[in-house]
């Protein structure tokens, strides 16, 4: 054994006892980092090669600060995010949301469809739809100032329609067009605060995760706007707490003009994100 993994093996236990919840994996992501070396590559590393650096980082995670925010990065599907303060960190579970969505916007008999992201942070949604549906229209919107810092890097020079707004007034000029709307959008209850992992409640932005006493407040109103925005068969698709399983569909329901709403559970077989289909005339 090399230096460089005696010292990730003792990083690992010092994550572990500081209650990162995927202590080895952190601990080689940060030792390849700093070294610049794949995480394959880290026995690689000679030892008169160790960056003592690579304890400045891992003080930095015991502390509980995002991966994400020391590295700068976040990978999500097969896009390379920038991250920082400002911007919520995409996470595994949002890539099954997108995985339906790509399946359900294939299967559309539609040359060039149109596709609306609300709430798009860092714009990984967006972007992930842009680049594995080819022919898509993929238009994303963001409220906060500060999180379009980080939007616009990540969206230079694709071809996503990026505006800065609200996500229930958002795209007046597409009422009626869109073939699939997707979200994931704040859904922490506000009584569940002193709940949510550290990562989350001190670093990412309040607005990106609570949104009113049961969480569902900004739901209700997406519902609204993707009904608007949506023409009649297209879809929408929204994330949601694995806690929320069974709640979200209500909001879609017949008397609102929807049919098929439905939970889906995420890799690990728990309700993550519900859609629902406009119906017909």
């Amino acid at each position: 054994m090399n230096l460089l993994l005696a010292e990730v093996a003792q990083a690992t236990q010092r994550l572990a006892d500081a209650g990162v919840p995927s202590p080895r994996n952190d601990a080689e992501e940060l030792a390849a980092f700093v070294h610049g070396v794949k995480r394959g590559a880290l026995h690689s590393v000679k030892d008169s090669d160790f960056d003592a650096r690579y304890w400045e980082v891992i003080a930095r995670r015991e502390q509980r600060e995002p991966l994400q925010h020391i590295t700068g990065r976040a990978f999500f599907r097969y896009l390379e995010l920038q991250v920082g303060p400002g911007v919520f960190v995409p996470r595994p579970e949002t890539e099954s949301v997108v995985g339906w969505a790509i399946d359900a916007v294939r299967a559309m008999d539609v040359v060039e469809p149109c596709i609306v992201d609300l709430c798009t942070g860092s714009g990984a949604i967006a972007l992930a739809l842009a680049q594995e549906v080819p022919r898509s229209r993929v238009h994303a919107v963001e409220l906060s100032e500060d999180a379009l810092v980080w939007t616009r890097k990540n969206m230079t020079g694709s071809r996503v329609d990026l505006r800065q707004g609200n996500a229930l007034d958002a795209f007046r000029d597409l009422d009626g067009q869109v073939d699939l709307v997707i979200s994931n959008p704040p859904y922490i209850p506000l009584t569940e605060w002193e709940y949510v992992a550290p990562e989350a409640r001190d670093y990412d932005p309040q607005l990106a995760l609570f949104s009113g006493e049961d969480g569902l407040d900004l739901i209700r109103g997406i519902e609204r706007t993707a009904h608007r925005l949506l023409r009649p068969g297209g879809v929408v698709v929204v994330e949601h707490a694995d806690t929320q399983g069974g709640q979200v569909p209500w909001i879609f329901t017949e008397a609102r003009g929807w049919a098929d709403a439905a939970d889906h559970p995420d890799l690990n077989n728990r309700p993550r994100f519900a859609t629902a289909r406009k119906a017909l005339p």
